[in-house]
């Protein structure tokens, strides 16, 4: 009976946390007036395409992807670099003020990121980086939870015979970072640069305030576009949400199976 409960829990809790998408899939396959009779329609129609072609025909999605991805990308690869190192000297070395660097990283989980907002801009302005990728790319290069993250990862899955036997060949804190640290680390990479990526991809309000060109803009960006009027398209609306949010569930899928694989390693070590 006990495990009938918690199998049952865990079940519903599956099914609560699914039925957001599977929504979202519902109100982009039918039309607004399905959506909204009563009761519902809470079945996938046949007007997918039909609304898609209402996004395409609103919005030019092509340039708004390719720079999501660049950022992205970009964004996520110097993260999982800087992020990496930083923890690995904040675990395994010690040096003068290290106690309270590592403070006042932990203080910036305190403070809200809508703060950094107007400081922020003026840096942009005065590098002259507004309205372009890079005011996108370089503040999001390193973050105060990817170093948290990939420092506590470290700090227990890396033993310090191993940078000690580093050591003794001869190998620097380079060599070191590359040929002992990174494969050991890499279910603790797999899984920040995941979360990054996603957060690049979903980021909208820092590209609204600092991307003024309507025409390089980012893709949720663009898609807040659908969004206007006093009569709204809500299946046209989620046929825009289902494009943006489809490449992510792509990745994971691809990805999924590699990333449990690695966290499974990475435990066993």
């Amino acid at each position: 009976m006990r495990k009938i409960l918690l199998h049952g829990s865990l079940g519903v809790a599956v099914l609560l946390s699914l039925f957001p998408f599977y929504w979202t899939v519902v109100m982009a396959t039918n039309t607004t007036q399905d959506v909204f009779r009563n009761p519902p329609k809470l079945t996938i129609g046949p007007h997918l395409a039909d609304n898609v072609q209402k996004v395409l025909q609103s919005v030019d999605l092509i340039a708004p992807i390719v720079n999501t991805v660049l950022v992205a990308i970009a964004t996520t690869v110097l993260v999982l670099f800087f992020d990496s190192l930083a923890a690995f000297a904040f675990a395994k070395y010690d040096f003068p003020g290290r106690k309270v660097l590592f403070g006042l990283l932990l203080l910036m989980f305190m403070v809200p990121t809508q703060l950094a907002l107007i400081p922020q801009f003026v840096i942009m302005a005065e590098l002259g980086w507004v309205g372009t990728l890079k005011a996108l790319v370089v503040p999001a290069a390193a973050n105060a939870f990817g170093i948290f993250w990939m420092r506590q990862y470290i700090s227990s899955a890396v033993p310090d015979e191993m940078l000690d036997a580093a050591k003794l060949d001869g190998a620097g804190f380079f060599r070191i970072y590359r040929s002992v640290i990174l494969p050991v680390i890499r279910p603790g990479l797999a899984f920040l640069g995941i979360f990054t990526f996603i957060a690049a991809w979903n980021d909208y309000v820092w590209p609204l305030i600092v991307l003024l060109d309507p025409n390089k803009v980012t893709l949720q960006v663009a898609l807040s576009q659908l969004n206007v009027g006093l009569k709204q398209d809500y299946s046209v609306l989620m046929a825009g949400a289902l494009i943006g949010v489809l490449p992510l569930v792509v990745m994971f899928v691809l990805f999924a199976r590699n990333f449990i694989g690695d966290a499974v390693k990475g435990a066993v070590k």
